[in-house]
């Protein structure tokens, strides 16, 4: 009989599973792969970005069923517009379409949506207007919160947020933790537990520099387009088997250490 979890988890409990973690609150996605997906099929960088539309949804809607609550996709970095310029022109056009053609279906799940970054004058005015209209449509929604990080780049987050204290005259001896996290973007943004990289690569990339710094990560070899709903549910288990400590001991276990 297969015998669901009780425990806010997912999928079948089997005797030798052992204790497991809640599902991670916030989860952060680095879309990585879409060129090599298309470059393996013969086909150009753009047929790739074309591809990921659908692994997007997918994982949106994946994500909020699981019970994530913050979700943060990692959608174009400020590295980014090193790219050729028809590469970058292309997923300014294919970005616009995505947000208008699924924000009815965001609006209808409860999806409070956000775009952390949009900084950069060349993202077209057109774009900047459809990210404030969906921001402002979904603003009063309560479920999960999507967070795209489109022209965003984790230093420069940092620079900011310095740059704020110090025109706020803030004294050195105040500035802590929690104050800095506060001028940051978003600041109500939790720390991110799961960070999932598409295609087996493992850097960090200039990603949410500040929020990633107790996260889990996990690197999955297949790539963004291929992507989907099992891959995505294979990582929250990893994430819930790790034994997190945040540099403390181990949990103790009929009196011994675990090592």
């Amino acid at each position: 009989m297969d015998r669901r979890r009780t425990d806010g988890g997912i999928g079948p409990q089997r005797p030798d599973d052992g204790p497991v973690r809640a599902v991670p609150r916030h989860v952060a996605c680095v879309m990585d792969g879409n060129g090599r997906w298309a470059q393996r099929r013969s086909l150009p960088r753009t047929a790739g970005h074309r591809a990921a539309e659908a692994t997007v949804i997918d994982i949106i809607e994946t994500a909020r069923t699981a019970g994530v609550e913050w979700l943060s996709l990692y959608a174009f970095s400020t590295e980014n517009w090193s790219r050729p310029d028809s590469e970058v022109a292309f997923l300014m056009r294919l970005v616009r379409r995505v947000v208008r053609k699924h924000a009815p279906l965001l609006l209808a799940r409860g999806i409070r949506c956000r775009f952390l970054g949009v900084a950069d004058p060349r993202i077209p005015r057109e774009l900047a207007r459809d990210f404030d209209d969906l921001t402002t449509l979904t603003a009063g929604s309560r479920g999960m919160t999507l967070t795209v990080a489109f022209d965003h780049g984790g230093r420069q987050d940092i620079v900011a947020a310095a740059r704020s204290l110090i025109l706020s005259s803030t004294p050195a001896e105040k500035v802590s933790e929690e104050l800095f996290a506060e001028h940051l973007p978003f600041p109500d943004t939790p720390d991110v537990d799961l960070v999932i990289r598409t295609s087996g690569e493992q850097r960090i990339s200039n990603f949410m520099l500040w929020q990633v710094a107790y996260a889990e990560w996990v690197f999955p070899e297949v790539l963004w387009p291929d992507f989907r709903a099992a891959d995505f549910l294979s990582c929250l288990h990893t994430y819930r088997r790790r034994d997190r400590r945040f540099g403390g001991v181990p949990a103790t276990t009929n009196g011994d250490r675990s090592r």
